[in-house]
């Protein structure tokens, strides 16, 4: 071969091999080979394949290696705040700004200021506003939470109201319960909140309880711990609202006759009956992946000797919580300030107590800077170790990275009204307020009401200041308008009270709407037992509607008719109106028995009116 011919060989093999620009080189099948650009990305893909497919450890020990030991100290402290947005002049805004930018706080928790007996709720965008301030002055990002047992707006206005939990039970509607879920975490991360504390997992088993009632599902522990696994299963189900959900009050609040908020309370049965009644709900919490459970501040001798709060006590929060149930989440105490806590000991050693029994947060300390203080002194002594601080700030900044956080801390204020008050929202409210309507007694079928435009409507309220009986007097009067109907409270005077007796005269029957909340379990004021032994004593058909507190009934056990909503809220005030003139069908079950009374699960079918249909 010419040697022009082996040379012109000899380049053509070596433009094949190294492929010359704009030469495109093909293997034996006619593809392309890779790319520098796909050898690189290839190469990216691979890397990224080596990764962890989950990096919030990593971006948590990274906020972890910059903080100083007070710093973690603090990281387990959420102090509270009333959603408002204060000029940043003021004194409230600086003392915020020092507790997130100098003491370095964990988080905030929206709780309701209350002026003169008045709740004053938060507007969202306001709270917002506020929360975004925060966010930007914080080294690391803050957890927001919220008692968000009912829906958002257990705190919060221009949100959907809806019913009490125990409604939900009432209306055997489980999947309103998963509905409700959801709408809460969509509610929650478009104002800025990360952290519900919901669902309660509280087995209402006591009447006299004052301060679960209807918060509480059930007195039967498998329906509670059915709604709870709804509730948990429908706020984890939109990975785009993304939450942490707490199960409380462990290892059980139901069956106690004291407020923890002012006293401790006590959970004295034995360790069987714990076993059957108190820890199923829990048990379904944890099976359905609740991110933290939350602490009751009540002495349990059965499994703790010593006379001091669950929230202290190693036996119940590492002993029965961490090894006999195996929950590996976030423990969070209940509020410190409480009283139930506060009166054992001081801020200081109440938050390194808790800690010692196994907690990894530390909500409301009546004193951030003492809990941040004392537990950082316990560290220093050897009282705590420094494994065991860490392990605690690792688990809530590990949930601050998942819940992405580290990407995005604040909210766009001008989306929020798209995620509040929503059609169907508005649509579950009232159809749980509308299937937990029970009627317990109906003597001379007094319900449907005959001609509930000739009865007389008496709204017994406990503060007129508030918004109850609003919705049920509006319906009234746009439904009955020539019905006569009275709103009073506790306050009534004599002369109103008389007023109110003249006209029972020409009443064809009586309907009294009594709004007695979770709070409300002892007997009610003397104006109000007053006028209804005055209206039993007369034999005026009466019909008695308990919104809110089922037990009302232990203090008129003679009424001819008994209704129950389990709830105080707008929707339930519309739904009693409806029920009692027959537009809707009454088939509630009672979710709690009263006591010679009533059974669980009583509740007496009534079809909805022909006419109303």
């Amino acid at each position: 071969m010419p040697v022009r011919s082996l040379l012109a060989a000899w380049l053509l093999c070596l433009c094949w091999k190294i492929q010359l620009p704009g030469f495109t080189q093909r293997d034996r099948a006619g593809n392309s080979p890779p790319s520098a650009k796909s050898d690189t990305r290839k190469r990216t893909a691979s890397r990224a394949k080596a990764q962890p497919s989950n990096p919030a450890p990593t971006i948590a020990r990274q906020w972890l290696a910059r903080m100083s030991l007070r710093e973690k100290a603090a990281q387990l402290v959420i102090i509270p705040f009333y959603g408002e947005n204060p000029g940043t002049r003021s004194a409230q805004y600086r003392h915020y700004a020092q507790q997130v930018r100098q003491l370095g706080v964990g988080g905030l928790i929206i709780i309701n200021r209350v002026h003169q007996g008045v709740v004053r709720q938060a507007a969202p965008a306001t709270m917002a506003a506020f929360l975004n301030r925060m966010q930007r002055l914080s080294r690391v990002p803050l957890i927001v939470a919220g008692d968000f047992e009912r829906g958002a707006s257990m705190r919060m206005l221009e949100t959907t109201r809806f019913p009490h939990s125990m409604a939900f039970a009432a209306a055997r509607d489980p999947e309103a319960s998963r509905l409700l879920g959801a709408a809460t975490a969509r509610e929650a991360r478009a104002m800025g909140v990360h952290w519900i504390f919901a669902p309660v997992a509280d087995v209402n088993n006591n009447p006299d309880n004052p301060i679960i009632n209807i918060r509480s599902y059930s007195e039967n522990p498998a329906e509670v711990a059915e709604h709870v696994r709804a509730f948990i299963q429908g706020a984890h189900s939109d990975p785009k609202n993304r939450v942490l959900v707490t199960a409380k009050h462990f290892p059980g609040h139901g069956d106690t006759n004291i407020d923890s908020h002012y006293g401790l309370a006590k959970l004295d049965v034995p360790l069987e009956r714990i076993e059957q009644m108190e820890l199923p709900p829990f048990r379904a919490a944890i099976d359905a992946g609740v991110d933290a459970i939350m602490t009751a501040h009540l002495w349990v001798p059965a499994l703790e000797p010593e006379r001091i709060p669950a929230t202290v006590s190693s036996a119940v929060l590492s002993g029965v919580l961490r090894r006999r149930l195996g929950f590996d989440g976030i423990i969070t105490t209940d509020a410190m300030d409480m009283d139930g806590l506060a009166k054992q000991m001081p801020a200081g050693e109440a938050a390194v107590r808790a800690i010692e029994a196994g907690a990894d947060v530390l909500l409301m300390p009546s004193s951030a800077q003492e809990a941040v203080r004392a537990v950082t002194a316990a560290v220093q002594q050897g009282r705590i170790s420094l494994a065991r601080l860490e392990a605690s700030v690792m688990k809530l900044l590990v949930a601050k990275a998942r819940l992405g956080l580290h990407q995005a801390r604040t909210v766009p204020i001008e989306d929020i009204s798209d995620a509040l008050e929503l059609p169907e929202d508005e649509t579950l409210a009232q159809r749980v307020a509308e299937g937990a309507i029970t009627l317990t007694r109906n003597e001379g079928r007094l319900v449907p009401l005959e001609n509930p435009e000739a009865s007389c409507w008496l709204m017994l309220v406990e503060s007129r200041l508030g918004l109850q009986g609003r919705s049920m007097a509006e319906q009234l009067a746009k439904e009955f308008p020539k019905a006569r109907r009275w709103l009073l409270d506790a306050t009534v005077s004599n002369g109103e009270i008389e007023k109110v007796r003249s006209a029972f005269q020409g009443c064809e029957s009586v309907v009294a709407a009594v709004w007695a909340g979770h709070r409300s379990a002892g007997p009610l004021p003397d104006s109000y037992t007053t006028l209804f032994n005055e209206l039993l004593a007369a034999q005026r058909p009466l019909v008695l509607v308990a919104l809110g507190n089922p037990y009302l009934l232990r203090s008129f056990p003679s009424v001819a008719a008994y209704m129950v909503t389990f709830s105080t809220t707008p929707a339930s005030e519309v739904a009693v109106v409806h029920a009692l003139a027959g537009r809707i069908a009454i088939r509630g079950k009672m979710p709690v028995s009263i006591p010679g009374l009533v059974n669980y699960g009583d509740g007496l079918m009534v079809a909805a009116a022909a006419s109303s249909r």
